[in-house]
C-alpha cells in the first residue's frame, strides 16, 4: 500500500487550518496545491501572499499554489488533505471525487459529526469515496493554525485503519518542527476531536461567568470522561484519549485564548447571544454544531453525556447559561470513574 501512496501534495479548504496546514507543508515539499473556494481569497495569497480573512499576519510561501480550479488542484496528486467545515465534507468531497488520482490517501483534518446522519468525518468520505475507502485516514491534534504556520513546534496524531496507510502518511507529514505520531485507531481520533469543541464552549461558559480556575478544571476532567464513555461505546481504544487527539486537543481547546470554540463560551458566559456572535464570525466554531449531534448521538447509544446535553440547551433552546453552568456543577455525587 505505502508504494502507491506518494508524489504531490494538494490541500482543500483556504481556511485557516487548510492555509496553515499547506504553508507548514510546503516548507518540506516545496509544492503544494491549496483550493480556495473564495475568488478574493485566492487572489490575495496569489498576489500578497498572505491570506487577510482566515490567517492574517502570516507569510504564505511561494511553494504553496493557490488556485478556485478544484480539478486543477487535485491533478495528479498523490495525497490530498480535506480542511472543510464538517457540515460542508459531504458536498466538497462529492467534488473532489471525478478528479482524485487512482491511489491517492485522502486525509481528513475535519472536527465534527454530520448533522441527521451523525456519521464522523471518515464514515462520511467512505459513503463518498467508495474508491479511496481503504486509503482514508484522520490527522488530529493540539493545533492552533497560527501557530503551526509560523512554524512553532507542534504535534499531532495521524490514523488509517491501515498502519501502512498511516504510517506512510507519517513520514510525508512530519517536519523539523511538526512531529506526527501514527495509529490505527482512527474511531478515538475523530471522536475526541469532534466532542473537545463542545467541551471547549462549556468552559468557555464558565470563565465568561468568572467561575475561575477550579472549575474549569473541573469541566475539562469531567470533558474528557464523557468523550471517552461515548469512545469506547462506538469501539475506540480508551488509550486513545489520553494522547494528542484526546487529552491534548481538549486541554489546548478548553485553555488556549485563540480557540474559536472556548471564545464562543466565553462570550456566552457574559452573556451574549449565541445569534449574534455566530452572525459576526468569519471563521466557523464547530462545537455549536456538533453539540446537536453529540447529544443526539447520546440519546441513540444510551451513554449520558451531561456537558453535552446543557451546552446543547443553552444554544439550541435558551437556557440561563448561569443556571446550566451551576447545574453541571451540582450534579448527584457519584464515582469518578461512573
Amino acid at each position: 500500500m505505502a508504494a502507491e501512496i506518494g508524489g504531490q501534495i494538494a490541500v482543500v479548504g483556504g481556511g485557516s487550518w487548510g492555509t496553515a496546514f499547506a504553508t507548514m507543508l510546503a516548507e518540506r515539499h516545496g509544492d503544494v496545491s491549496l483550493w480556495v473556494r473564495e475568488p478574493d481569497v485566492c487572489a490575495t495569497i496569489l498576489s500578497d501572499r498572505e491570506n487577510r480573512v482566515f490567517l492574517p499576519g502570516v507569510k504564505v510561501p511561494e511553494g504553496v499554489r493557490p488556485t478556485t480550479d478544484l480539478a486543477r488542484s487535485l491533478a495528479g496528486r498523490g495525497i490530498v488533505v480535506l480542511a472543510v467545515p464538517s457540515q460542508y465534507l459531504r458536498d466538497v468531497a462529492g467534488r473532489c471525487a471525478p478528479h482524485i488520482a487512482s491511489g491517492a490517501a485522502v486525509v481528513s483534518l475535519v472536527k465534527g459529526l454530520e448533522i441527521g446522519t451523525l456519521l464522523r468525518m471518515t464514515e462520511v468520505l467512505s459513503q463518498v469515496l467508495p474508491a479511496s475507502r481503504d486509503r482514508l485516514a484522520v490527522l488530529s491534534g493540539p493545533t492552533f493554525a497560527g501557530e503551526v504556520a509560523l512554524g512553532m513546534p507542534a504535534g499531532a496524531t495521524v490514523a488509517s485503519e491501515d498502519p501502512t496507510v498511516a504510517a506512510t502518511l507519517q513520514a510525508a507529514f512530519s517536519g523539523k518542527r511538526f512531529r506526527v505520531y501514527a495509529g490505527t485507531d482512527v474511531t478515538g481520533i475523530e471522536i475526541g476531536g469532534a466532542l473537545k469543541n463542545v467541551m471547549a464552549i462549556a468552559a468557555g461558559m464558565s470563565d465568561g461567568l468568572g467561575f475561575g480556575h477550579n472549575a474549569r478544571a473541573l469541566l475539562v476532567s469531567r470533558g474528557l470522561a464523557e468523550i471517552s464513555r461515548l469512545g469506547v461505546c462506538l469501539g475506540a481504544d480508551p488509550q486513545t484519549f489520553y494522547g494528542l487527539s484526546g487529552l491534548g486537543d481538549l486541554v489546548l481547546t478548553c485553555t488556549g485564548d485563540l480557540s474559536r470554540n472556548r471564545t464562543v463560551g466565553v462570550r456566552i458566559g457574559k452573556g451574549e447571544r449565541i445569534a449574534d456572535i455566530l452572525a459576526g464570525m468569519q471563521m466557523v466554531a464547530e462545537g455549536v454544531m456538533t453539540a446537536n449531534a453529540a447529544v443526539d448521538l447520546s440519546r441513540r447509544t444510551g451513554v449520558a453525556m451531561p456537558i453535552s446535553e446543557q451546552v446543547h440547551l443553552i444554544l439550541q433552546e435558551g437556557k440561563n447559561v448561569r443556571a446550566a453552568v451551576t447545574e453541571l456543577l451540582s450534579r448527584a455525587l457519584r464515582k469518578e470513574k461512573d
